[in-house]
């Protein structure tokens, strides 16, 4: 069986995720599966994380967000580059098409290029988004695309309307083209199988005080991290690849090691901090219509506070991690096994 994998290169969570639901895959369908992944997203993600069995084809399939870094959008260029890609939706549709015959596709899974799904059916291919949003619904705050990319919009809810399922993760927004075949599932996370006190022994991470990790993803934050690593109140953790590689450790080890990850609420960070029980202090990050659902629901699987950016960027953090440490933790434990509820579904959609 061959699925196609279209993920969006905006960041790094739509990448993770996918990775977790190809292991899954995988798993319940033990050589059976040949997995094709077109993407923009970085090949280093893939090379460390992603089955070592992947045909990896970098492409563009979407614009996503411009960022300028991890807490600032850049709304005009947004639209810009949307404005380009669906200038000539219907030719990329039509060469992707193509590709997914050649390449004898059985299933289309998209984390979420609305791309996927207009080939998938053009291609007479059943499709799966597998996402907590849609980019429709987070491009729908930008008066820029009015004036900017006017066709965007229509065209992404087009292709939005072609998928034959969508599978729709927690603190999520967005899916009106696709209300009549959505289902929602668990958390696709990944989680740490390791000791903490061990990770901890490895890492060199002090126990008499709190560890905290800052985790600013693909886009990185100008932080005042020589200031930081000298307080008195918490450790400093910075996530060094090369250390985790030499200690044969993933990023969720780090994360499930630590006592506070620093961040921006996005799915990625925010479910492995649900799925390793850490604490979350975050930061706003622009209009990005994602975040509200975040700061709504995250305090009922979370330990969680905010912290204003003028604060973040100076490095005030010890008042705010003490007073996050002091809560209790959520009664709520939700389930993490989305992988796994996905791979089955899309194993049904393949073997039709």
């Amino acid at each position: 069986m061959i699925i196609a994998f279209y993920i969006s290169g905006h960041g790094l969570g739509h990448a993770s995720r996918a990775i977790e639901l190809m292991h899954a895959l995988a798993s319940t369908a033990p050589g059976e599966t040949r997995i094709v992944v077109r993407t923009s997203a970085p090949r280093w993600i893939f090379d460390r994380t992603a089955p070592s069995s992947i045909d990896l084809q970098p492409i563009e399939v979407d614009t996503g967000i411009v960022q300028i870094d991890s807490i600032r959008i850049d709304e005009a260029e947004t639209a810009r580059q949307a404005a380009r890609f669906y200038r000539d939706f219907d030719r990329r549709v039509d060469d992707e098409a193509a590709v997914l015959r050649e390449v004898g596709a059985d299933v289309v899974v998209g984390d979420i290029p609305p791309l996927a799904f207009a080939a998938a059916a053009r291609a007479e291919l059943p499709s799966v988004a597998v996402s907590n949003f849609t980019w429709d619904w987070i491009y729908s705050v930008y008066d820029s695309f009015e004036r900017e990319a006017p066709h965007a919009m229509p065209a992404i809810q087009r292709a939005y309307s072609c998928a034959s399922l969508a599978l729709r993760l927690p603190m999520h927004g967005g899916f009106e083209p696709m209300t009549t075949v959505t289902r929602d599932i668990p958390f696709i996370v990944r989680r740490s199988t390791r000791d903490r006190r061990d990770t901890r022994r490895r890492l060199g991470i002090a126990d008499d005080r709190p560890a905290v990790l800052p985790s600013f993803g693909a886009y990185g934050l100008d932080l005042p991290y020589d200031e930081l690593a000298r307080s008195d109140r918490f450790g400093m953790v910075r996530g060094d690849f090369a250390q985790l590689d030499e200690h044969d450790l993933h990023y969720q080890d780090l994360v499930a090691a630590v006592d506070v990850v620093v961040s921006k609420p996005g799915y990625g960070i925010v479910s492995e901090s649900v799925a390793n029980e850490t604490a979350l202090l975050y930061t706003s990050r622009g209009r990005f219509v994602e975040y509200d659902v975040f700061a709504r629901e995250m305090p009922r699987v979370l330990r969680c506070r905010y912290i204003g950016q003028n604060d973040l960027l100076a490095g005030r953090w010890a008042d705010a991690i003490d007073a996050l440490l002091e809560q209790h933790a959520p009664v709520e434990r939700p389930s993490i096994d989305g992988a796994a509820v996905a791979a089955r579904y899309v194993i049904q959609l393949a073997r039709r």
